[in-house]
């Protein structure tokens, strides 16, 4: 989804993010202890635009991996695959696939020097599994029917159904029982001041400004060579490249357009990161025109994806057809829709929209207009936005361009479309079912556009709970073609994410990213393992 409500955007808007983030500068670029740390051989302070809402991996954070301060079982090397992190080995499976063991790594201690077992992990998974516990991802572990440990070295997960992607699911940071068990999980301080067994200390969050990390000595891995890391929370993209042309910043994420700009720096490095990172607009299901069928089937033919990849993107990603890009195994072929404005009017027209007098069409008394949410500061989203209100400009519909904060936007995602961007890479259950689940409408970010197709809800839970791998494709293959049918949100482009990182390091690579992106992803997905150019 959208930032869900565990990767929310930063707060503040417009002007005053501008003029916060420029005040900040200065705060934002120094150590903990006052220095600075930017050109440092020791030391990298990057800009990200967004920051979460906290630490704590029993609400959410890290749970797709790489969240610096704790480790899951398992991990992704730079291609994506799974190996082992707390654990020695992947899984044992059993034969059902209802079963899964991880045998441990001994002699692994937290930061605070307590050692880690298998109580840890069972605490962890049991406590996010708690309805009590205000964790808005805990749906992506409802097949787990139970965890418990074999001792202090194994941990036994079975499943109530064989969930295919399960492995993939235990990259989820474990937490240490002695210290969260002691807390309110949903109040408690560990979500602002966490301890685990990752490569990172947290020094300092400063929320909206920096989260000031250190390397942890002991850790299992080795101590990382890059001893103080720095993230600046810089929300407006200008200011971020700006910092970054000053010598502010040894990296940062960047539009395309602005990106181009480091193309003749000789000390930095432009790294692409491919993704299954998409922007659509929600298109509510309770409003009179967005929920209309003909109105979101004339607007998927009418939005010109192609040019926004050439204009906005500057080639840098692709047209977007639904949450599934078009190069990977689960797309479903023949989805691909056509830029086609005449197709458009004349599905308006047999639907009895028709143009007013100032070409805005009309039904039943009903204006084809609606509001268009962006996120301030967010040049992406804006592009977005006011191409997409060009395009259905030219079949009829009025659409006004607004934008806020994601606390001026979420109370009205109900009734007003959004802007929004989503998806996840390895399996199609990760994204589709929180997008697309009618049950989940309301649910904070998850089905914003409060979508109900019950082909739709069927098609999810077969490829939930199936494991056969022709079953699961065909669900996910009949959800892509009910979203053509029945578009409740209109995809328009999967984006590459660009970062520019000055020229001093060993050891830098991307991986495949999520659209939730920042902490932990980025050429400092793996900052543990750079070292200094000689």
């Amino acid at each position: 989804m959208v930032a869900r409500s565990i990767h929310r955007a930063m707060r503040g808007a417009g002007a005053a993010a501008l003029a916060g983030a420029l005040a900040l500068t200065a705060a934002a670029c120094s150590s903990p202890g006052g220095g600075r740390e930017t050109g440092a051989k020791d030391s990298a302070v990057v800009g990200i635009a967004y920051e979460p809402e906290t630490l704590s991996p029993l609400l959410g954070y890290g749970k797709d991996g790489n969240s610096k301060i704790f480790d899951g079982l398992l991990t992704f090397d730079a291609k994506m695959a799974l190996k082992p992190a707390l654990a020695v080995a992947l899984p044992e499976v059993s034969a059902d696939r209802l079963t899964y063991t991880y045998k441990l790594r001994k002699g692994v201690t937290f930061s605070d020097g307590k050692p880690f077992t298998a109580k840890d992990v069972v605490f962890t998974y049991s406590t996010i599994l708690d309805p009590k516990t205000n964790n808005p991802a805990k749906g992506e572990l409802d097949a787990v029917k139970e965890v418990r440990a074999d001792g202090d070295d194994t941990v036994v997960f079975t499943l109530k159904y064989p969930y295919a992607p399960f492995a993939q699911r235990t990259v989820l940071p474990i937490v240490p029982e002695h210290i969260a068990g002691k807390q309110d999980v949903n109040t408690g301080d560990f979500a602002t001041a966490p301890v685990g067994t990752g490569p990172y200390k947290l020094v300092k969050w400063s929320r909206s400004e920096k989260i000031a990390f250190e390397a942890n000595p002991s850790y299992w891995g080795g101590a990382p060579k890059v001893k103080k890391f720095t993230m600046a929370i810089i929300k407006d993209d200008d200011v971020r490249a700006t910092r970054l042309r000053s010598g502010d910043l040894d990296g940062a994420i960047l539009p395309p357009n602005l990106a181009q700009g480091f193309e003749k720096d000789k000390h930095k490095k432009i790294h692409t990161a491919k993704t299954y990172d998409y922007r659509n607009v929600t298109l509510p299901t309770g409003n009179k025109v967005t929920g209309d069928t003909a109105v979101r089937r004339a607007l998927d033919l009418a939005v010109d994806r192609q040019a926004m990849v050439d204009k906005i993107l500057d080639g840098a990603g692709k047209p977007a057809y639904g949450p599934v890009p078009t190069g990977s195994p689960w797309f479903a072929k023949g989805t691909e829709r056509r830029h086609d404005l005449a197709g458009a009017k004349k599905i308006l027209d047999e639907a009895g929209w028709k143009p007013g007098a100032d070409g805005i069409r009309e039904k039943d008394g009903v204006r084809a207009a609606f509001p268009l949410w962006y996120l301030s500061g967010d040049k992406l989203r804006q592009d977005h936005a006011l191409a997409y209100a060009s395009d259905a400009k030219k079949a009829g519909i009025a659409i006004t361009t607004r934008s806020g904060t994601w606390e001026v936007i979420e109370p009205k995602m109900k009734d007003e479309a959004v802007l929004a961007g989503g998806g996840s890479p390895g399996d199609p259950d990760f994204d589709q079912y929180a997008l697309l689940k009618s049950s989940l409408g309301g649910d904070g970010f998850n089905n914003m556009a409060w979508y109900a197709d019950p082909a739709v809800d069927k098609a999810l839970d077969d490829g939930r709970k199936s494991g056969d791998a022709a079953v699961r494709k065909a669900a996910y293959d009949t959800i892509q073609r009910e979203l053509v049918k029945n578009p409740g949100y209109t995809f328009l482009t999967h984006i590459d994410h660009l970062y520019v990182v000055a020229d001093r390091w060993d050891g830098l690579s991307t991986q495949t990213e999520p659209h939730d992106h920042g902490l932990a992803s980025g050429p400092w997905w793996n900052v543990e393992t750079w070292t200094p150019k000689k």
